[in-house]
């Protein structure tokens, strides 16, 4: 049977993860498409020697501004979004197919959620982790899909009724803590800029509300405490993240005022 879907791939610097992507995402579809934003390391060279069809973006810190210009360069009928640290499980690749194959299905784009799977071993289970609440668009059918927003962390505009897919996508993050705190200071750098254009205030207590709320919620509202001594680290972790973005509109508040 022809093959109907294509897989995408956005990348930057990803030489660590991108041949176990590649080597999953096969087992859905031969047909991947990769845009990679300025890569300073092997990326694209490792994925050229993949089979994946490689296209270059302008460097962004987040993936959501070369969202469109991915799915602009799909040729099938179908897409599907896989991230650099996530895999794609055989399972998952089977109940696809079924979907893209029954052309008396209603729904144009699927959502499905994730195993967030910790440091390479830990599947967290709890603290905010569990895959209900971690659902992503991720299939869609080109001809409906209307605009992804670049703004981060936004979802895409699609024509349609949606679908859930049962089986899981595997996602790999936060590999070690170097890798956390880098990630940390662009994202969080990225959400406090939000802030910024809000005039949201900022104070030393914000400080403390921030962090002490959300390892509250993470460790204990949400028994994060139950996935162990890395459900634990996860949690202090996402209130040292929630702390940050405060801590760098501080300083762009403060940036500003000097500067007035």
């Amino acid at each position: 049977m022809e093959t109907k879907i294509t897989v995408l791939i956005h990348t930057y610097n990803e030489a660590n993860e991108i041949v176990e992507c590649i080597e999953s995402a096969k087992l859905l579809t031969d047909i991947i498409v990769l845009v990679d934003m300025e890569s300073t390391d092997d990326t694209v060279e490792i994925a050229k020697k993949e089979g994946a069809d490689v296209y270059s973006f302008p460097f962004s810190r987040y993936v959501e501004p070369a969202r469109n210009f991915g799915i602009e360069k799909i040729k099938t009928e179908w897409v599907f979004l896989l991230d650099a640290d996530e895999r794609m499980t055989g399972e998952l690749a089977e109940e696809i197919l079924k979907r893209v194959q029954d052309d008396e299905r209603a729904e144009t784009h699927f959502k499905l959620h994730r195993k967030n799977i910790f440091a390479g071993k830990k599947w967290l289970k709890y603290g905010g982790w569990n895959s209900t609440s971690d659902y992503q668009t991720r299939l869609i059918k080109k001809s409906v899909f209307v605009n992804w927003p670049k703004a981060i962390h936004s979802t895409p505009e699609i024509n349609g009724e949606a679908g859930f897919l049962k089986e899981p996508l595997l996602h790999y993050f936060h590999k070690d803590l170097e890798t956390m705190v880098t990630k940390t200071t662009v994202y969080e750098d990225i959400e406090s800029d939000l802030l910024f254009q809000a005039h949201k205030p900022v104070s030393t207590s914000i400080f403390f509300r921030k962090f002490l709320g959300e390892l509250y919620r993470r460790l204990f509202k949400w028994q994060g405490f139950r996935d162990g001594t890395l459900g634990v680290i996860e949690s202090i972790y996402q209130a040292y993240s929630k702390t940050t973005t405060y801590l760098f509109l501080y300083e762009k508040n403060h940036e500003k005022t000097s500067h007035s």
